[in-house]
């Protein structure tokens, strides 16, 4: 279901794939080439969902990156659940899969495009 949400609501342009073993959404080569700083054999990565021993993780980079949205994100998340938020910097973990706020986590999916997240990248994180 999680992932039925991200791809119903993924901007044009990002692509769906594995890396790092998890489910990843990424910026293809064809679109950004130089890929991952970290890795550039990698795709730039924007999201990527994983299922851990005792919860499913989101791990979105646009919160790590991008102050506004992660404020966003906190103050609606309790809008949408009844659970605490439980987060690291952009890694969102539900221990509950029934508890998992699909209609947030769709507009959390849909507020960066392909180029806003390019444009994040390069200029906050690409840096360091």
């Amino acid at each position: 279901m999680l992932r039925n949400v991200i791809l119903e609501n993924l901007p044009k342009g990002f692509s769906e794939t594995i890396n790092y073993g998890m489910i990843g959404y990424v910026v293809p080569f064809s679109i950004y080439p130089d890929g991952y700083q970290a890795d550039p054999k990698q795709p730039l990565p924007f999201v990527n969902i994983a299922s851990q021993k005792n919860y499913i993780a989101l791990h979105h980079l646009g919160l790590y990156a991008n102050k506004k949205l992660l404020d966003w994100f906190v103050n609606e998340y309790p809008k949408y659940s009844k659970k605490k938020l439980d987060m690291g910097k952009g890694c969102v973990r539900f221990k509950d899969p029934k508890e998992i706020p699909f209609e947030l986590i769709g507009k959390l999916i849909s507020k960066i495009s392909v180029t806003e997240w390019i444009s994040i990248y390069e200029s906050i994180i690409k840096k360091k």
